[in-house]
Formats: structure tokens, C-alpha cells, sequence
């Protein structure tokens, strides 16, 4: 079993599918840390961190399960059925679902900073009614969600088990490590927490299309994204570091 896990690290090639693999599954993962980051912040503080552990953690466990089931990973990209002639795999339905699911979650989220109760009263909102099991969870479906597309990459990328393994597990100490300050950064900053929820909303459309077949190349995502942050950076140094506060929108009847 360790000749299996461990034995490539002798091997000059598998290093390279190593630091490929990993610069790839550490993309992959940002979208994981975000969805996180913004669930999380909706606890308590002093539950926030271990919501954070738990749901990386659990990704973890789900990507080393999914790599261990490489033959299951394969027959779930077998067409289950069709409609209209456009075949439908367990890899596009998970896709779909998630993809709508992110969605549905980013819309609620958006709505609930801006519109939703509490949403301009400090220390008042959806907080109290969230219970850490039914944010735990939610971080789990979309573990399912992120895990497949990770661990299909990660497939198609190595051929070492060892690799890929190895790349899954440190992948996921890097982003235990930054997920706390991204977490604290993203609540401290409202606009870049709307622009995370954008980035989430793309990232759902991206997994929609995935599942009907539509390839959109992740390198116009992730220019998109880059671009984005980069305006936001200069707001912040614009507006030295300080966050934003939402302005209460004043609304009025319109006259008879």
C-alpha cells in the first residue's frame, strides 16, 4: 500500500504531473474555500472556523473516496438515458443539479445581504436561524459537486494513484491555511463578499453548461474572475483598505 502511495516520489516525471496537478487542484479549490467563506460567515464567530475545517475536510475525504473509486469514476460517465437525441451521464446530472443548486444559493445570498431581513441592522438577519448542521450540510453537496470535477481532472492529468492522492491531501492543507483570512476578508469587505456571490453565480452557469455539453474553456472563467478581483484591489487601495457600508435604499410611494 505505501509502494502504491509513496513510490513515485523516486520518479523525476511524477513530480512534474505532481506540481501540475497541484497548481490545477488549488484553482479547482478556490471556489471550494469561497462557498465555504461565505456559509460559514452566516455562524457565530467562534463557530466559524470549525465550519470551515469540517466542510474542507470533508472535501478532502470525498476526493480521496472518488480517487479510490476510479472504475465507478468512469461508468458515471456513461449515458443514463437521453432527450431530444443529447445523452445524459450520473457526471452531467450531479453537474446540473449543483450547478442550479450555486445558483439558488448565491441569488439567496445576495438577496438576504441587500433586501433580506436584518440586512441594514448590525447583529440582525438570517444568523439566528442558522444552525451550524444545516450549514455543514450545504457545504457537503457542493463538496460533491467541486470533489467530482476535481477528481475528473485530476484523472485525466496523472496515471499514479500516488499523485494524485498526494495532490488532493496537500491541496487541502494549503486551502485549511487560507481559508480563515479569506473567510475574515470576504465578511470585512461587503463588496468583495457581492463579488464572491458573482463569482459563484458564474461558476454555476459554468457547471449548468458542463452538464449539457456546452465546454466552456475554465480560462475565460477564471480571466473573467481575475480581472474582477483586480478592479476590486484597486477600490480598496482607492478607498485605503476601508470597507463600504451598504446604503439603506429609501423608498416612497409613487404619488396617485
Amino acid at each position: 500500500m505505501m509502494e502504491t502511495l509513496f513510490g513515485w516520489v523516486t520518479q523525476p516525471e511524477a513530480w512534474l504531473a505532481f506540481g501540475t496537478l497541484l497548481l490545477l487542484e488549488v484553482v479547482l479549490g478556490i471556489d471550494n474555500v469561497i462557498f465555504i467563506s461565505i456559509l460559514a460567515g452566516k455562524l457565530p464567530p467562534e463557530q466559524r472556523q470549525r465550519a470551515r475545517t469540517i466542510g474542507l475536510l470533508g472535501a478532502m475525504l470525498m476526493r480521496l473516496a472518488l480517487l479510490f473509486s476510479i472504475a465507478w469514476i468512469y461508468r458515471l460517465q456513461d449515458d443514463l438515458f437521453e432527450v431530444f437525441g443529447k445523452g445524459f451521464s450520473g457526471r452531467d446530472l450531479i453537474l446540473i443539479f449543483g450547478g442550479l443548486f450555486l445558483l439558488y444559493k448565491a441569488v439567496k445570498e445576495m438577496h438576504e445581504q441587500l433586501e433580506g431581513p436584518g440586512a441594514h441592522t448590525p447583529g440582525v438577519g438570517a444568523v439566528g436561524a442558522t444552525n451550524f448542521a444545516g450549514i455543514i450540510a450545504q457545504i457537503m453537496v457542493l463538496d460533491i459537486v467541486f470533489s467530482l470535477d476535481s477528481v475528473i481532472t485530476a484523472v485525466g492529468m496523472a496515471d499514479d494513484i500516488g499523485v494524485m492522492v498526494s495532490a488532493v491531501v496537500v491541496t487541502v492543507a494549503i486551502m485549511l491555511v487560507a481559508a480563515r483570512p479569506i473567510g475574515e476578508f470576504v465578511q470585512a469587505h461587503p463588496t468583495v463578499k457581492m463579488l464572491a456571490l458573482a463569482f459563484l453565480l458564474l461558476i454555476g452557469v459554468n457547471l449548468i453548461a458542463d452538464g449539457f455539453g456546452f465546454k466552456i474553456p475554465k480560462g475565460y472563467t477564471y480571466f473573467a474572475m481575475g480581472f474582477a478581483i483586480m478592479v476590486e484591489l484597486l477600490n480598496l487601495r482607492a478607498r485605503k483598505g476601508k470597507p463600504v457600508d451598504l446604503h439603506e435604499t429609501q423608498r416612497h410611494p409613487d404619488a396617485g
